[in-house]
């Protein structure tokens, strides 16, 4: 029998940095059980991945999403897979976000806007530090009992994630 794959799409406002090192991570640690997407503000998507994004990644040995930067139209659309849970990584787009199709359990892990702090060094560092607390998370995500479990209970466990420190 195969298990069922649980679909997190990860929502900042660039779908540049932050959502971008979410959905690698959780590809890297959870890709038996979990499909891992990222999307963001159709108004504001970035262009390209943030190259900090990318030399986190790389440091880290993770692999670096193939697709480039999209909006949640993208995710909303008939042919995209169905979230079991979506994530938002920058509050500021709560209040824009579509209704996601199927009702999926959400959750906000904010995470401060790192793209335009400065020093390419400094963004670099803040990058790999946001990295590694997101791994934390998702380690933690990735090993709950999701199959057969109390919606309810996983929905609160994966919000409590949020106030990781």
């Amino acid at each position: 029998m195969v298990a069922k794959r649980f679909v997190v799409i990860f929502v900042s406002r660039r779908n540049s940095l932050r959502s971008i090192l979410a959905q690698a991570c959780l590809a890297h640690l959870g890709e038996d059980r979990f499909s891992a997407y990222s999307c963001g503000h159709p108004a504001h998507v970035g262009d390209q991945i943030h190259p900090a994004a990318i030399r986190a990644l790389r440091s880290a040995s993770m692999r670096v999403p193939l697709s480039r930067p999209h909006g949640w139209d993208d995710m909303i659309r008939g042919s995209s897979p169905q979230a079991n849970f979506v994530i938002t990584l920058d509050e500021t787009t709560l209040p824009a976000q579509p209704n996601w199709p199927g009702q999926p359990d959400s959750a906000l892990w904010a995470f401060a806007d790192i793209a335009d702090l400065g020093k390419a060094d400094e963004i670099d560092r803040a990058a790999l530090q946001m990295l590694y607390a997101l791994r934390r998370r998702l380690e933690l995500l990735t090993s709950l009992p999701l199959h057969g479990a109390d919606r309810a209970a996983i929905r609160s466990d994966v919000r409590d994630l949020a106030h990781m420190q």
